[in-house]
């Protein structure tokens, strides 16, 4: 089982839910500042632990090594994860899934495969495990998801060239993906990536809890 940390809504009985999963070596600790800077009142969060300890932090995969076990063990905890949360009345549509580096690898790798619609994912300066594994392996509703990922031209961490690649693989194979290129290393690029992001979740909370015609 991951170890979280749940921030709740300032607004009263929301269902609205940001699963928020960090990038090599850090922690909950690190997301501490999201609700406060995406200022969204509607939007409980659930910053999650990574399963192996890594100097200090935590990590969802051997980055030095063989990527695929731990790739493949996260990711089962992670369905394991979105499945607690249903039960505890938090539905998949009005959830987001949001990643920075490995966890935004393991946001696309989980997204892509759960059974169910998100309201979004997002995926920040990280890559794609197996872009062309990953597009055989689409769920139905995978066909139907919004998917906003951004990457730095200044990447000393990842390379962009690598992730724009496994970005168009995903476009060709029919995947909604809102791509931003910004000027920024490995990290999240102020105010500017900031109203990337809350636009694009505002977005999937009024299209996921507006009332049917």
């Amino acid at each position: 089982m991951l170890e979280t940390e749940f921030l709740p809504a300032r607004k009263a009985d929301s269902k609205a839910l940001m699963i928020v999963l960090h990038g090599l070596g850090d922690s909950t600790a690190g997301y501490e500042w999201m609700p406060g800077v995406l200022d969204l009142p509607w939007m409980n969060y659930l910053l999650v632990n990574a399963p192996d300890p890594y100097y200090g932090g935590f990590s969802w995969f051997d980055f030095a090594g063989n990527f695929r076990p731990g790739v493949e063990r996260s990711r089962k905890l992670l369905f394991e994860l979105l499945d607690e949360q249903v039960r505890k009345g938090f539905p998949t549509r009005e959830t987001t899934l949001f990643g920075f580096s490995q966890g935004c690898l393991m946001t696309i790798d989980v997204g892509l495969r759960y059974p169910e619609m998100f309201a979004g994912l997002v995926g920040i300066s990280g890559f794609v495990f197996e872009p062309q594994e990953l597009v055989r392996e689409l769920t139905p509703a995978a066909r139907q998801q919004r998917l906003l990922v951004t990457h730095g031209t200044m990447d000393t961490m990842v390379p962009l060239q690598h992730t724009d690649g496994a970005i168009k693989e995903l476009k060709a194979a029919g995947i909604n993906v809102e791509w931003h290129v910004l000027e920024k290393d490995h990290t999240i690029a102020g105010q500017e990536e900031v109203e990337i992001i809350r636009k694009f979740v505002e977005v999937g909370y009024r299209r996921e809890t507006r009332p049917s015609p």
